[in-house]
């Protein structure tokens, strides 16, 4: 077989797959305890999250699709590192975002990541 067709065959191999929701976790977390943070800490009141009909808040921006935007909060590379570091502490990168700091340890920002990088 050509080397182009493996390539075509491998990559329709990994869309049937499900491709990014089978990709290893974002930041080694759990992306079910994730949503279970994510929810705990009231993060629905401020934001909208694609299957969690509860979260319709208007503060921040609709989370769908955020692990392909460039930046967390207009200012900070997205990298799943960086988004942990947003996650525990928002208002020291940014001191004028809406975004407060809910005293997230990193263990939870680190499930709380994953989650988020599996929305679409």
């Amino acid at each position: 077989m050509p080397r182009s067709w493996l390539c075509v065959a491998m990559c329709a191999a990994l869309t049937a797959c499900g491709g990014e929701r089978n990709a290893p976790p974002a930041a080694g977390g759990d992306a079910r305890r994730g949503l279970e943070f994510v929810q705990s800490y009231g993060c629905m009141s401020c934001l909208v999250l694609p299957e969690v009909t509860q979260a319709r808040g208007l503060v921040g921006p609709p989370l769908a699709g955020i692990a392909k935007r460039a930046y967390l909060g207009g200012i900070l590379p997205n990298t799943p590192e960086n988004m942990v570091v947003w996650l525990m502490h928002p208002q020291k990168i940014d001191p004028k975002s809406a975004m407060p700091d809910l005293g997230v340890p990193e263990s939870a920002a680190r499930d709380m990541t994953a989650y988020l990088y599996t929305l679409r």
